[in-house]
């Protein structure tokens, strides 16, 4: 899957998939292949659910796991999306193996 990559020094993460682009907070991003790996996964989550209700989805289960968890970093890292990404950003052929809907096959 090739994505467009935007570089965005204000990003307030270190690389975010907004489809169809992949958007980084420095350019020397390009070369990390686990990052470019974990927003390809999150791109192919967000073609899954037909882009904008991916959006709708990650939100509310951000909202509930911060009512749930507290803390806005356990929060993120439940959501489905990020443990399917984070589980397999390191795994450069996660994406080639198939493995549509990972995130609804918990790990």
């Amino acid at each position: 899957m090739n994505a467009p990559i935007l570089i965005i020094k204000k990003l307030p993460a270190a690389g975010m998939a907004i489809f169809p682009f992949i958007l980084l907070k420095s350019a020397g991003l390009k070369n990390d292949r686990e990052i470019i790996n974990h927003e390809k996964i999150h791109l192919r989550q967000q073609l899954e659910l037909l882009v904008f209700p991916f959006y709708i989805v990650y939100l509310l289960n951000y909202l509930i796991n911060l009512i749930k968890y507290k803390k806005h970093n356990l929060a993120y890292r439940n959501i489905v999306f990020e443990k399917e990404a984070y589980t397999y950003e390191t795994d450069l052929d996660y994406l080639k193996n198939g493995n549509w809907y990972g995130w609804l096959k918990p790990k």
